[in-house]
């Protein structure tokens, strides 16, 4: 367990105090001497001695408790999966007909998705982008499960890798109000170099970094088979990602190196550019899977869906804390008024 304010809880040593108090009271009221005139007194008298010490010591400990509580704790707990979209980019670049993943690239990554939303919770959103040469939306974040099966069936390959763009995209539809320019940015234009018609546009929102996963409301899932050869730079996209704290889990799909044919009998050169896509994934906090095989690829997909159903977060525990440190002060109370009000006469 760690704290958000942990100097208050120097607060506890005074806590031992309380007790020492409470005791010197207790033997300065019964300095008196009290005889007994029968064992039944000395019974009902032990009983009450006995229970008068419950209420006190309940106190004592919702004190403690409360304590802690200010100290703000905080621990590692599971909790439902808190995301309301999830935004999948998918690479349909023309090295994605090749068949070393059978029956082919494509064939296993639709199958792949498709299972990815079957596992996925209902009230989570999917939006679905390709991206090639450039990148599109090709289904906006919906909960129409159909819509985006059918998105997923209708996939057309083209040339071209711009997996940076396909970043950027994903942002541009979480963060409309920002009004990310995909294409500003892929041509590296600044704002001030807008043209006369361009300048009806609204201008980029600046936003102020944030820690990396630290978004709760989405994340992206990408899947790339290649190495980037055209648009945004892969690194810059994930770092827009990261200073807007959504998180990127990258899945790598086929050959690491060298050459594999297409249906074609056409060789066709693709290395899968490990390192930036792990770079991807560790900047914004997310995750780095290597598919070589369709199995794989489902596995990994799978895992994906059930790990986003219950997530592991660091929680704050104070409400809780306190919670349970004032049902202590009230049982206490309560113990007091029923059991003495009976007892004394």
């Amino acid at each position: 367990m760690d704290f958000q304010w942990p100097r208050l809880l120097w607060l506890m040593l005074a806590l031992p105090l309380l007790p020492a108090a409470y005791v010197w009271l207790l033997r300065r009221r019964d300095q008196r001497a009290v005889r007994f005139s029968s064992v039944a007194l000395l019974r009902a008298a032990t009983g009450r001695n006995l229970r008068r010490h419950v209420p006190p010591a309940l106190m004592l400990l919702a004190l403690a408790g409360l304590l802690l509580a200010s100290a703000r704790p905080e621990a590692r707990v599971p909790l439902p999966w808190a995301r309301s979209s999830i935004m999948m980019a998918i690479d349909v670049s023309l090295s994605m007909r090749v068949s070393d993943v059978q029956p082919s690239r494509m064939a296993a990554a639709q199958d792949a998705a498709k299972l990815f939303l079957r596992d996925l919770p209902k009230g989570v959103e999917v939006g679905l982008v390709t991206f090639a040469g450039g990148s599109q939306v090709v289904q906006r974040a919906t909960l129409d499960r159909g819509a985006l099966t059918q998105a997923i069936d209708g996939f057309q390959m083209q040339l071209g890798t711009a997996v940076g763009d396909a970043i950027v995209t994903c942002l541009a539809e979480l963060f409309p109000e920002q009004h990310i320019d995909v294409e500003e940015l892929s041509l590296g234009r600044k704002p001030q170099g807008r043209s006369l018609d361009e300048r009806g546009k609204p201008a980029p929102k600046q936003v102020a970094p944030v820690p990396p996963g630290s978004y709760p409301s989405a994340a992206i899932v990408l899947l790339s088979d290649g190495r980037r050869t055209v648009g945004i730079e892969t690194l810059d996209a994930a770092r827009m990602a990261a200073d807007r704290g959504v998180r990127i889990y990258v899945v790598g799909l086929g050959t690491v190196s060298g050459d594999v044919a297409t249906p074609e009998g056409m060789p066709i050169y693709m290395q899968l550019d490990e390192p930036t896509l792990r770079e991807v994934a560790r900047m914004t906090g997310g995750e780095y899977y290597h598919a070589g095989t369709a199995e794989t690829l489902r596995s990994v997909y799978r895992n994906l869906g059930t790990r986003m159903q219950v997530l592991t977060r660091e929680t704050e525990l104070t409400g809780l804390v306190a919670l349970a440190s004032a049902l202590l002060l009230v049982t206490a109370g309560v113990l007091s008024v029923l059991w003495f009000r009976r007892l004394e006469p």
